[in-house]
């Protein structure tokens, strides 16, 4: 036992470094799981005109029930998600955002593009 704690592998080189890489970008995006709600547009004009309604006063979850395109269209609500099961742009933005609400919140602008379309995006909490 005394051999293996003086090898490098003993050491825990690998186990030791991946634990504080994995909390550093947790640090960074903050949590595991967000409360997401989306407008998703197939075309980007029609993203950047809810962004348009959005910057003029208008409640997230309004312009999402008049613009959206999916069935989170009811105030574009996508509930409680977590790490892993969002499509990669949309989850990075996502959680690179600070929770908001729906009165003033807080959105990706430009919106983001994915395989299913632009989305302009909000969480309302993380944890």
């Amino acid at each position: 036992m005394p051999k293996n704690k003086s090898t490098k592998g003993g050491k825990g080189k690998d186990n030791s470094e991946k634990p504080k890489d994995e909390g550093k970008k947790k640090d960074i995006k903050g949590g595991t799981s967000i409360k997401v709600r989306h407008i998703l547009c197939e075309k980007q004009s029609k993203a950047l005109e809810a962004i348009e309604k959005l910057k003029s006063g208008m409640k997230f979850n309004e312009v999402a029930t008049q613009y959206s395109e999916d069935k989170a269209r009811n105030g574009g609500d996508l509930g409680w998600m977590t790490r892993g099961s969002m499509v990669g742009p949309f989850q990075e933005a996502a959680f690179a955002l600070t929770p908001s609400s729906v009165n003033s919140p807080v959105y990706t602008d430009p919106p983001v593009k994915t395989k299913f379309g632009y989305h302009v995006i909000m969480i309302e909490g993380k944890k």
